[in-house]
């Protein structure tokens, strides 16, 4: 082995390569972002990506795998209201939680960051996104609204209420809800949070019933 090759089992070189990797991908996009540079960025050799990853696409599946983890952690923390919560009061914590998740560090982390990205110029890894981190939790969310209104989860109007719910809250991290409100502080997210629950289950309560009226 040359003497500047990268030593076997280095992990504290794999750690810097995926930061560096993470880092680079969020600011410049998969495609705009080259070995090299990724190498110089961690103080790695050339060689290191191909050793430790394959080749780039390697090392950018792993970086979606850590954006996975980051927010399945996420999603737990947004479902876990306490014991003994109704429905309602669930629904609640999770668009709160969810709320300061995404607007508290969307532009800063690189996680929010590269998830926007994935969602305007999306690639592969954003089926592995889908897959393990935003289906589960539009299960579980589908499972909450289902319970509030009285309707079995693959009831289609249930779906369009979680759909109504999600649209809310994502549609707030993008760089024009950034236009409208350029500083997401603390007192405007429980605003908007209250808000957005208030509505959610104003327009849930009101589907159910429509249903019911329409039956009888």
């Amino acid at each position: 082995m040359a003497a500047n090759a990268t030593p076997i089992n280095d992990l504290e070189t794999r750690q810097r390569l995926l930061e560096a990797a993470a880092r680079l991908f969020a600011e410049h996009g998969f495609q705009h972002v080259t070995v090299r540079e990724i190498c110089k960025e961690a103080g790695a050799n050339v060689a290191a990506v191909n050793y430790y990853f394959r080749d780039k696409s390697g090392l950018y599946e792993e970086v979606i795998r850590r954006i996975v983890v980051f927010m399945q952690q996420m999603m737990e923390r947004a479902h876990d209201a306490g014991p003994n919560k109704s429905a309602e009061e669930r629904l609640r914590h999770y668009i709160r939680t969810f709320l300061q998740h995404i607007l508290q560090s969307g532009e800063k982390c690189w996680q929010g960051m590269l998830m926007a990205r994935e969602m305007t110029d999306p690639t592969p890894g954003l089926d592995l996104i889908f897959q393990q981190a935003i289906r589960p939790n539009s299960d579980r969310v589908r499972d909450l609204i289902s319970e509030i209104m009285g309707r079995p989860p693959a009831d289609p109007l249930v779906g369009m209420c979680v759909a109504s719910v999600q649209t809310q809250m994502v549609g707030l991290a993008n760089p024009i809800a950034r236009r409208f409100i350029p500083n997401f502080t603390p007192e405007v997210i429980e605003a908007i949070a209250v808000h957005i629950t208030r509505f959610s289950l104003g327009g849930i309560h009101a589907v159910a019933g429509s249903v019911g009226e329409a039956k009888s």
